[in-house]
């Protein structure tokens, strides 16, 4: 398999990662390089193991995995963007935001937007591709794509203006790919 092509596969698995991000820089009312690095390496981290969880499953097991993956992928990122919209919801009579860098937040999100990545490995699985280091680019490009995903987000968020408007906005944003998830696998 081809560089580009393996870079290719890794852009289109991370643009998730890259829109939750957005929607997680817009949440946070400063973004500092902890949040940056926390959220970035879990995304990648995420993106690249499940990616060598789905290769080591093999073929074997695709269609179990088929039948449910966009149901979890939409429960789990709707759940979160739910949480948004009602945090932002609540920031009238409270300043404080939960931050979606850490915690379960972040591994809620880091598991929902690497389930396509499963996919991914188990096709690799069946191609007879050697997974290391398509697993390296991958993760690498989720982890790029998320920090300027969280920096685009809040630079966005804070010269808007809109305040909780903005968060409600993310929290939809996160819900809307879990739709469309559910779209593209013909749910409707």
């Amino acid at each position: 398999m081809s560089l580009s092509t393996i870079f290719l596969i890794a852009v289109a698995l991370a643009v998730d990662a890259f829109a939750v991000a957005l929607a997680a820089g817009i949440a946070l009312p400063r973004v500092g390089w902890r949040h940056t690095f926390r959220l970035a390496w879990h995304f990648g981290l995420f993106q690249a193991g499940m990616n060598i969880i789905g290769w080591a499953l093999g073929f074997s097991v695709r269609h179990l995995i088929e039948r449910v993956d966009h149901w979890l992928a939409f429960a789990l990122l709707a759940f979160v963007g739910g949480r948004m919209i009602l945090e932002a919801l609540k920031a009238e009579e409270a300043t404080e935001h939960a931050d979606p860098t850490r915690g379960r937040t972040m591994v809620i999100l880091a598991l929902a937007t690497s389930i396509d990545a499963l996919a991914v490995g188990l096709s690799f699985a069946v191609l007879k591709v050697n997974i290391w280091f398509p697993a390296l680019v991958i993760g690498i490009v989720a982890a790029l794509l998320t920090a300027l995903g969280i920096h685009l987000g809040h630079f966005a968020g804070r010269s808007s203006r809109l305040g909780p408007r903005v968060e409600i906005a993310g929290g939809l944003v996160l819900i809307i790919i879990g739709l469309n998830i559910l779209h593209s696998h013909g749910v409707f």
